[in-house]
């Protein structure tokens, strides 16, 4: 199945809490006015769009009724088509530009992060990049085997010492190991301890330093991975870890199991971090990155881009 398939099914919980039951609404009006847009804005907030977002989003609208561009209810869909694509921004690529580059993967445990790691290695590698991965999330029972399933399904190579070691110190052999292989990313696995943020601070600047240290100028990309169905949870997780690290990027999971898939235009409105990946499965191909127009296009009723993965 192409991926954009797969978006639109992952979608289909947050396309049928918004826009079936707006449907339904918008039958028993035969203009749009106020009325027709409070009832629109409690479905968008329903959906995790935020009461922010959702207050741009209708106040746009509400602009648009008045200078004469939006009148009947059925062009509703296509403004709302153009103000969200507006809203949620160009995507942004990863920046892999030296060899090694390095990706830090961040998250409290639950979000995903073990699973993103394998599936963003294995899309890497059909791509054609060398990838090691570093499993430094050692404080974690079981974290280092569950890593290791993943990089063996992602056939790529993994890095580790034995659990409780210091995280810095897997880095650095990694790094090394990394060099000597002449690998094109190096991926970083991290424990998510957000409930004691000092203790998370101290790790990740241990092995800032690390990297800094052995690989001087090195393209980064720090990402932060979230669970969909948390959310406007995952807002508030996203700010603690914005908090404790520079945060380059997310990585949105589980869109495929919550109806609040409208959290990627809440997430990207209240911090201006870019969302990078989306995964609506438990498959090793169930992650892609991200793309607004894809995203929006499976979100709202209407003709399909139906884009090849």
């Amino acid at each position: 199945m192409k991926f954009f398939e797969k978006l639109k099914n992952g979608l289909k919980k947050t396309k049928d809490a918004i826009f079936g039951e707006f449907d339904n609404i918008a039958k028993c009006f035969v203009k749009v006015d106020d009325e027709l847009l409070e009832e629109l804005e409690e479905l968008l907030i329903y959906a995790d769009v935020g009461v922010e977002s959702s207050e741009q989003i209708i106040e746009e609208l509400r602009e648009r009724v008045l200078d004469g561009r939006l009148k009947e209810p059925p062009q509703v869909t296509e403004a709302l088509r153009e103000i969200l694509t507006g809203m949620i921004g160009e995507g942004e690529p990863l920046k892999l530009e030296t060899q090694p580059s390095v990706i830090l993967v961040i998250g409290v445990n639950g979000a995903g992060k073990t699973t993103s790691i394998g599936k963003i290695s294995n899309k890497l590698r059909r791509e054609g990049k060398k990838v090691v991965v570093a499993a430094a999330d050692t404080f974690r029972a079981a974290a280092i085997d569950q890593l290791a399933v993943w990089c063996d399904r992602a056939g790529v190579d993994m890095v580790k010492q034995s659990e409780g070691s210091d995280p810095a110190a897997v880095v650095f052999d990694a790094i090394n190991y990394a060099k000597n292989k002449k690998a094109d990313v190096l991926i970083v696995d991290t424990a998510g301890r957000l409930q004691n943020k000092k203790n998370l601070m101290n790790e990740l600047s241990k092995i800032n330093r690390v990297i800094d240290r052995e690989l001087p100028g090195a393209s980064r990309e720090n990402l932060l991975v979230l669970d969909a169905t948390t959310g406007q949870n995952a807002i508030i997780q996203a700010k603690e870890f914005k908090n404790s690290a520079e945060i380059t990027g997310l990585i949105l999971n589980k869109l495929d199991g919550t109806a609040k898939g409208g959290i990627v235009i809440s997430i990207k409105n209240a911090l201006g971090i870019p969302v990078k990946f989306v995964g609506v499965g438990e498959k090793i191909d169930d992650m892609e990155s991200f793309d607004a127009k894809e995203f929006v296009e499976a979100l709202l009723p209407g003709e399909d881009f139906g884009k090849a993965d």
